[in-house]
Formats: C-alpha cells, structure tokens, sequence
C-alpha cells in the first residue's frame, strides 16, 4: 500500500490538460478530478489514485488489489512489472506519463492486467536484462503508444493494413465516430448513417505527446473486428466488449510482435484535426507513407 511520499515532482504541466481535445475525452471525467488532485499536491494526488482504486475493487496481472505508491517507495533492485504483479502497487510518479498511465488502469482494467500479466512472467524467466525480446518490446509498445481501432468494416480495417490513407480517411471519412457520438461530417440537417469505425487512444505516452500534438504524431493500431450492433451500443458496453476481447488476445497470443500493429497518424483521424477536413491534408507522404502496400 502507499508510503510515505519523499519527494514532488513539478506541477506545471498537468495545467496544461485541454481536455476539450477529442483523445481526452474518454477520461474526462475521472481526470479532471485527478488533475486538481494532482495541482493541488502528490500526497494529495495519490490519495485521489488510491480512494478510486479502493472502490473499483480492480486487480492488477496476478490478482493483486490495484494501488498506487509513490516512485521512491518501489523497493531497489525491483523490477517495475513484477512489483506490480507480485503487489498490485503501482509506483507514480507526480508527472503527466504516470497520470495517463493510471487512467489506462480504469479505462480498460483487463487490458492493462493482461499487459502486467505477460510482462511480469517474460521477466520470471527472463529476468530484467539489457535486451527485451519481441514479446516484452510488443507489449511495451501497446501499453506506451497504442490505439485501439474497433471496426465493423472489413474495407477500412484493410485500409489501414494497406496504408490506404486515402480510402481510410477521405473516402471513407463518414464511417468514422466522433467522441461526441456523431460521424465525421454530420450536420444537424443531414446524418449518413451508424458509425462503422472508431479510435480509443490507450497508449499512456502517447497522450502525454498529444498534450501538444503534431502532424506526424504516429500511434501503432490494435486492430479488434467488432460487429455492427456495437455502434448502436452505449459507451460503457463498447468498453467493456473492448476490454475483454483485447485483453483475452493478449493474453493467448503467443506471436505477438511488432507486426501484430498497424501505423496510424492520430491528427488524420476525422473529426479530431481540423486541417484533415482538407483532402491535400493527407498527401503528405512523410507522414502519411505508402508504406508496406507499396512494396
């Protein structure tokens, strides 16, 4: 359970949360809470962290209670991972990485439980080393820059397979929810339809990055084939259906790599970026690559 909290790291920079962005919007709520929390003092941060966990009743990769403790509370020598596992105690630092990091905790619990659960058993027989592996750098790379690309239309998801920039995106722009429920380019006087794609943005470095996003901002996608009632479900259902189906592939995968993604440049999505209303906002190729459809 917590310690005690020996230092604070730098405040500034949980102000600078615009949780208007359309990536925040899935943690507004609980994080507008945590960010006062976090303005306000470590200490009173981390009491803020530990009283949801104590009511959400979550379990982190070995069926351990979820908490969190400060940074310097994590014993020396102890692998980060394995702690986790072995005490459900999350260390958290007073920085914008960690902040996003515990709010995955809440968001998706299983997934978040599944990547502990992998990492943690790669370093039982592994140990901690200079070098990952395949699997520990796979995992890594989903818990840091992921996003979670939930499709009912087999043309897009292969759109973004193929790198086809232009049937993902412009042509098939109006299959695209928004956070707000709506597809991109609706109008009050006109709809086009239930939404066939959406994005959730899981990766905790990733949306520290997006705090000031930039063009070839690139997340590595995490494809789930969800079927088309999932459109027309509320939006703790599609997380729920989210978070078990991932977390079960995770957890059964035993080729998980590099390659188990696909490149996705988050300031394409429609409906998150204003300039990509404009088509030439995706000729860019040193953002939007040809990529492997060319070869």
């Amino acid at each position: 359970m917590p310690g005690t909290v020996r230092r604070t790291l730098p405040e500034g920079s949980f102000a600078d949360i615009d949780w208007a962005r359309p990536w925040f919007a899935q943690h507004e709520a609980r994080g507008r809470r945590w960010q006062q929390a976090a303005l306000a003092g470590y200490a009173r941060y981390l009491d803020e962290l530990n009283a949801d966990a104590r009511a959400a009743q979550q379990f982190t990769g070995r069926g351990q209670r979820l908490a969190f403790i400060a940074q310097d509370d994590l014993p020396e020598g102890a692998a980060y991972e394995a702690h986790i596992a072995a005490t459900g105690c999350v260390p958290t630092r007073h920085n914008l990485h960690d902040f996003f990091n515990a709010l995955a905790w809440f968001a998706f619990p299983r997934i978040k439980a599944a990547l502990n659960a992998r990492q943690a058993a790669a370093i039982d027989v592994f140990g901690v080393g200079p070098t990952r592996g395949g699997v520990r750098d796979a995992l890594t790379l989903f818990d840091e820059n992921a996003v979670l690309f939930a499709s009912a239309d087999p043309v897009l998801t292969q759109a973004l397979r193929d790198f086809d920039w232009r049937a993902l995106f412009v042509e098939g722009r109006l299959a695209w929810e928004t956070p707000d429920g709506e597809t991109a380019g609706t109008t009050a006087a006109v709809t086009h339809g239930p939404a066939r794609c959406e994005v959730h943005v899981f990766g905790h470095a990733l949306l520290e990055k997006l705090i000031a996003p930039y063009t070839a901002c690139t997340a590595h996608a995490w494809v789930i084939d969800v079927p088309p009632a999932y459109f027309a479900w509320p939006r703790a259902q599609r997380n729920t259906y989210l978070d078990e189906t991932v977390s079960a592939t995770l957890a059964a995968d035993a080729h998980l790599n590099g390659r188990s993604f696909s490149p996705l440049p988050v300031l394409g999505i429609p409906g998150w970026w204003a300039p990509n209303e404009d088509p030439s906002f995706y000729t860019d190729t040193t953002v939007f690559r040809p990529g492997r459809r060319a070869r």
